[in-house]
C-alpha cells in the first residue's frame, strides 16, 4: 500500500473519523482507523454505536488496507509540515513521510476489526445550515444523565415534508420544526438519536450546501440512522425506548405575553446570576412596561436590574434556573424573544420574533419550567 494525499485533505478526513473512535474499547482493534486504498481511499473509524467515514482523493501507487492507531494518526496529521503525506505499508509498519518529518507508525490486526453496518436507505435531503441550526436549538434541552437514556436522545419525528426534533431534561424542552425534502412523499418514521452524535454530525457536515439523511425502515432489525454529505458519513444505532409525549405540554393560550429584545436581555440575566449558582433561581416580575430581575437574599450577596419590555397581560412573579434561560434565549436566533405565560407556577414558552411588533415564530419553541423561590 502506497499512496500520496495533500495535508489539508487528510487532516479533514482524520479529524472527521477520529470523533466515533471510543477511549474505551472493547477491543483494542476499536482504537484504530482503517485505511482502505482501492480507487481512492476510504478511512473509517468507529466506537460500535456510531460509525464514520471519509473518502480522500490521493494519488496511490499500490492498493492495500490497514489499520493503525487512529489517535496518533490524527495528531501526526496536524502536526505534518505544509508538504505532500506519503503513505508507505513496509511489512507490519506505515511509514509517513512530509517533507523532512518522519513517522513510523504500528499497524493493528485487520482480520480482528468488526464488520461495520452499511449506510440505511436514503430519506431525504435538507440544508445544511437549517440543519445545524435546528439541532443546535433542541440539543441544549437533552438530559446528561445516562441512567435516563431516554432523555440523552433527540426525537425525531418525520412527517412527509416535515420533520419535528425535540429534547427535553424533564425541566425544560426545546421543539423545532422544518420542512425537508423527503425522498418518499409519504414517508413518516419516528427515531431517537444521541443528542451528542446528532450534534456531532450537525456541526461537521455544514461544509457543504446538503445534508442526507438516510434511516432504517421500520421493519428493519438494526435500527440505524445515517448522515451523508459529499465525502463524508455517519452511522448511528439510534436508541431504544420511547421519547415521553410532549405535544400536549404546548400550550395553545397564554394569559400574557412578553417581548423583550434578546441582546440586552442576555446581558441582564447574566449580571444578575452573578450572584447566584446553577441550582439559585433567577427571579422575574413582569409588570406594565418593565422587568424587573432579582437575585440573592437575606444576608447573601443580592442583585436587581430593570429592562423596559412591551407586555400584555396580568403581572406573573416567576422565577427560572440562570443557565436554562440562557440557554433558550441564545438558542432562540432572532433579535427578539416573546414568553407566553400560563401562570406565575406554569411553564413559560419562549419563541422568537424578528421585530418587536411583529409575529412569533412558532416553528420553535423552548418551555421552561419555573423554580421556587422563597420570597
Amino acid at each position: 500500500m502506497k499512496f500520496i494525499v495533500e495535508p489539508t485533505e487528510l487532516v479533514d478526513a482524520v479529524n472527521w473519523v477520529a470523533r466515533s473512535l471510543s477511549s474505551r474499547p472493547i477491543k483494542p482493534e476499536l482504537l484504530g482507523i482503517m485505511i482502505d486504498v482501492d480507487t481512492s481511499i476510504t478511512l473509517t473509524g468507529s466506537d460500535l454505536e456510531t460509525s464514520t467515514k471519509a473518502i480522500l482523493k490521493a494519488d496511490i501507487s499500490t492498493k492495500g488496507k490497514v489499520l493503525v492507531p487512529g489517535r496518533l494518526l490524527a495528531e501526526i496529521a496536524r502536526s505534518l509540515p505544509n508538504k505532500p503525506i506519503t503513505f508507505n505499508l513496509d511489512g507490519t509498519r506505515v511509514l509517513v513521510t512530509a517533507g523532512a518529518a518522519k513517522f513510523t507508525l504500528p499497524t493493528l490486526s485487520v482480520s480482528e476489526y468488526p464488520n461495520l453496518p452499511e449506510l440505511p436507505e436514503t430519506a431525504g435531503v435538507i440544508p445544511s445550515d437549517v440543519f445545524a441550526n435546528a439541532v443546535n436549538q433542541v440539543a441544549i434541552a437533552a438530559g446528561k444523565d445516562d441512567s435516563l437514556p431516554t432523555l440523552t436522545g433527540v426525537h425525531i419525528e418525520i412527517n412527509k415534508n416535515t420533520i419535528v426534533l425535540a429534547a427535553t431534561d424533564r425541566y425544560r424542552l426545546a421543539v423545532r420544526e422544518l420542512n425537508w425534502q423527503a425522498k418518499t412523499p409519504d414517508i413518516e418514521i419516528n427515531t431517537l438519536v444521541r443528542a451528542r452524535t446528532l450534534s456531532d454530525a450537525a456541526k461537521s457536515l455544514t461544509v457543504h450546501s446538503q445534508v442526507t439523511l438516510a434511516l432504517s425502515q421500520s421493519t428493519s432489525n438494526e435500527k440505524l440512522i445515517g448522515f451523508l454529505s459529499e465525502l463524508k458519513t455517519m452511522t448511528s444505532r439510534t436508541l431504544d425506548g420511547v421519547f415521553p409525549p410532549f405535544k400536549h405540554l404546548l400550550p395553545s393560550e397564554s394569559i400574557a405575553q412578553a417581548t423583550i429584545e434578546v441582546a440586552p436581555f442576555l446581558d441582564s440575566v447574566r449580571r444578575v446570576a452573578l450572584v447566584t449558582d446553577k441550582t439559585v433561581p433567577l427571579r422575574l416580575i413582569f409588570s406594565g412596561k418593565t422587568l424587573q430581575l432579582e437575585a440573592g437574599a437575606g444576608e447573601d450577596a443580592q442583585a436587581t436590574e430593570e429592562l423596559d419590555i412591551v407586555y400584555n397581560g396580568e403581572e406573573i412573579n416567576i422565577a427560572f434556573n440562570p443557565q436554562y434561560l440562557t440557554d433558550g434565549l441564545q438558542a432562540i436566533g432572532t433579535p427578539f424573544v416573546q414568553i407566553d405565560f400560563t401562570g406565575a407556577s406554569k411553564p413559560a414558552v419562549l419563541s422568537g420574533k424578528h421585530e418587536a411588533n411583529g409575529v412569533k415564530d412558532a416553528s420553535y419553541k423552548y418551555l421552561l419550567m419555573p423554580m421556587r423561590y422563597s420570597a
